[in-house]
């Protein structure tokens, strides 16, 4: 076999060994979100419960009224943090899959792109021009986590230039 055969098998298979363990991270993170408001309400796993709070602080202002409940409990990250959250693992799961590289201009583009749904209504909502939604706010934020999903694989597995 030639060399640049063999190392492209390597690669695609250093790729899915980082894609796995990154998009399980996502996913365990995402599923603490959603487990602990309902050991919350039940008043069950203390210590768990606190971490998944305290961590969600340290990335999100929290604030009751744009945050979704469930279980009568407030998540421990805001709605738009939720939406990055929630598409960034679907973006790594898709990354993790696919081939293909991104050049440092696509990246770009692409970051940019996505986060206009997001600038755009922080923009209006601090001009008082609109009040938007927990839904909304968390519609806004599905392009952007994806994209960042994408470009966070493809950037630490070798497969794009990333910013």
């Amino acid at each position: 076999m030639n060399r640049e055969l063999v190392r492209s098998r390597a690669n695609r298979r250093r790729d899915v060994n980082f894609a796995v363990p990154l998009t399980c991270v996502a996913l365990l993170w995402l599923t603490m979100i959603l487990a602990a408001p309902f050991a919350l309400s039940r008043a069950r796993l203390p210590v768990f419960t606190l971490a998944v709070y305290q961590a969600g602080s340290l990335v999100c202002h929290q604030r009751p009224e744009r945050s979704f409940h469930l279980a009568g409990m407030q998540l421990p990250v805001c709605a738009r943090c939720f939406g990055l959250y929630l598409s960034g693992a679907v973006g790594l799961t898709v990354a993790a899959r696919s081939r293909g590289a991104l050049s440092a201009r696509a990246v770009r583009g692409l970051l940019a792109v996505t986060a206009l749904p997001i600038v755009t209504t922080v923009a209006l909502e601090w001009l008082a021009v609109i009040e938007t939604t927990n839904v909304q706010r968390l519609l806004t934020a599905l392009p952007l986590g994806f994209a960042a999903g994408v470009v966070i694989v493809r950037s630490l597995s070798g497969r794009g230039d990333a910013l």
